[in-house]
């Protein structure tokens, strides 16, 4: 397309941005403090799983063949012999002819080859009478069914849910070794920002993009230090850069990237081999990525909201990622049916926020989330939004009825 011959694609963007990143390094964090974290060395059971056998039931440990035929109108009598709750440590044992009562989760005692439950007998505490009879190994939890000593319970690069830490629990593990959190600085740029809340005069308005951008950045699983907006002035910049290097893992810039006569980021970057240029898609289009002078990674993109928003979802979320060694970078894509129609872009590739909708079907169906379509200005779309619609370069115009893809932002991962 005519004027769109000398952009990048977004493919070719991130691929540079990918390869400027590295993992980080690996620490040891208690299980309390594992959630959302991304495992970086297996966990193996310390021991069986379950580490000896149990009762599934609270009811009475029983040889089978000495229940057997037994029913409601011939029930067997058997004299209880031991009393085992759950933690007991005693190392029971049943001889023929007698019951135990027992608790779930209680060791099965030696002898037993049966739980008989409590439901199908009288519950007694001298003797019991039990009037169902119990198939051999009934209600018996098995030592090592779950898993054997030393087998793996998670392997490295899985994202540690409140389940995963439930399985390493269990495993006996009370630390995990799993990948540094990403601390990331996030600065607004502009002399027409002011923090929230204070007065604004003609020509300014309150930063959003700041806040936007530290808590995609802690959704992402970083940990976001977010040091709020700084004047077009180069020599602010450079001494918030500076602050920003020595306190972060990387460094994500909004605003200045244009070709604007006040951009003061090209201008303070540029010369430091940040390389700017424009990517083949909307919003988006002006971005920036390098290294600050001790190597620490920055990006660089607009400061229009719905802007930074996409250029954070398509470009700084996947790296964040690769920090923290996981090998999945993207969000799943999903198909979704437009329920309007909008227009798109000559030659750049579209990300519009959208409203997503299923049907009692499981069918998504899209639509712009406001009437201004993908307007990078337009940040009342970013609270409306569920997601992402992703219509390709060579796509001239969505009708209602075409299937888009779909980047659904309701579909957050667990956050440390």
């Amino acid at each position: 397309m005519v004027g769109t011959s000398h952009m990048r694609s977004v493919e070719e963007h991130l691929d540079d941005i990918l390869a400027g990143v590295r993992e980080r390094p690996v620490e040891s964090v208690p299980l309390d403090a594992a959630l959302g974290r991304v495992l970086a060395r297996q966990v193996t059971a310390q021991t069986a799983i379950p580490p000896f056998d149990n009762s599934a039931m609270d009811g009475y440990a029983v040889r089978a063949e000495d229940v057997r035929g037994a029913s409601e109108t011939a029930f067997v009598r058997l004299p209880v012999t031991a009393d085992l709750p759950a933690g007991a440590a005693a190392d029971a044992r049943l001889e023929p002819g007698t019951a135990a009562r027992i608790m779930t989760g209680a060791p099965v005692p030696l002898g037993a080859d049966a739980i008989v439950p409590v439901e199908h007998t009288d519950g007694g505490t001298a003797s019991v009478r039990v009037h169902r009879e119990a198939v051999l190994g009934a209600h018996v939890r098995r030592a090592g069914t779950d898993l054997e000593a030393g087998a793996t319970v998670l392997s490295p690069g899985v994202t540690l849910t409140s389940r995963a830490i439930a399985a390493a629990a269990s495993a006996g593990r009370a630390t995990v070794d799993v990948h540094a959190r990403p601390r990331v600085a996030v600065i607004s740029t502009g002399s027409e920002l002011v923090p929230p809340g204070e007065p604004t005069r003609r020509g300014q308005i309150p930063d959003s993009n700041s806040f936007l951008l530290a808590a995609a950045v802690e959704e992402a699983g970083g940990a976001a230090l977010r040091l709020g907006s700084v004047a077009d002035d180069v020599d602010a910049l450079r001494a918030l850069l500076e602050r920003a290097a020595r306190e972060a893992d990387a460094i994500v810039l909004s605003g200045g990237v244009s070709v604007g006569a006040y951009d003061v980021v090209k201008e303070l970057l540029a010369p430091l081999g940040v390389r700017f240029g424009s990517v083949r898609m909307q919003p988006g289009k002006p971005q920036g990525f390098g290294h600050w002078l001790d190597g620490t990674p920055l990006f660089a993109m607009p400061g229009n909201p719905v802007s930074a928003a996409v250029s954070f979802e398509v470009f700084v979320r996947p790296a964040l990622r690769r920090l923290q060694g996981l090998a999945e970078v993207q969000r799943p894509r999903v198909d979704g049916t437009a329920e309007v129609g909008w227009r798109t872009p000559q030659g750049r590739r579209q990300y519009i926020p959208v409203t997503i909708v299923r049907d009692a079907a499981g069918a998504v169906r899209v639509r712009p989330a406001t009437a201004g379509g993908s307007g990078s200005h337009l940040v009342a779309s970013l609270a409306l939004a569920d997601g992402l619609a992703v219509v390709d370069a060579e796509v001239e115009e969505v009708s209602p009825g075409d299937v888009v893809e779909v980047l659904d932002w309701r579909d957050q991962p667990p956050t440390a």
